[in-house]
């Protein structure tokens, strides 16, 4: 998962940083308010470069999964869900949710619960 991470919340961030206009043709967004946007870009970098940590010490840095899990977890209850259920789910929206899927999949299976839990 930490590769996962390098290479696409990575590989994202970087892309909407460096090219914003070329980030959003690409995943036929609309076009957002660039501070919010370039917040979550900025976040997804953070998640990769603390993956790359992760690599060394995965279980020192199993936060970082801890993380993503929760908040594209969230994400899926409190925005998506309920976009579906009320018919308003935007075209554009289904490459971002197949790969936060992926990402809360392997999430809850790299995820060593049982550390996280151990007393």
């Amino acid at each position: 998962m930490y590769v996962f991470t390098i290479i696409v919340a990575g590989g994202v961030g970087i892309l909407y940083l460096a090219s914003p206009s070329t980030w959003l043709a690409i995943f036929a967004f609309p076009f957002e308010e660039p501070l919010m946007a370039g917040i979550a870009a900025s976040a997804y970098v953070a998640f990769a470069v603390l993956s790359i940590f992760g690599l060394r010490s995965p279980l020192k840095f199993v936060p970082i999964l801890l993380l993503q899990f929760t908040y594209k977890a969230v994400w899926f209850i409190a925005v998506i869900f309920p976009l579906l259920f009320s018919g308003q789910f935007p075209p554009y929206g289904m490459i971002m949710s197949g790969i936060f899927v992926l990402f809360v999949i392997g999430d809850m299976i790299a995820i060593p619960w049982s550390y996280l839990f151990a007393k």
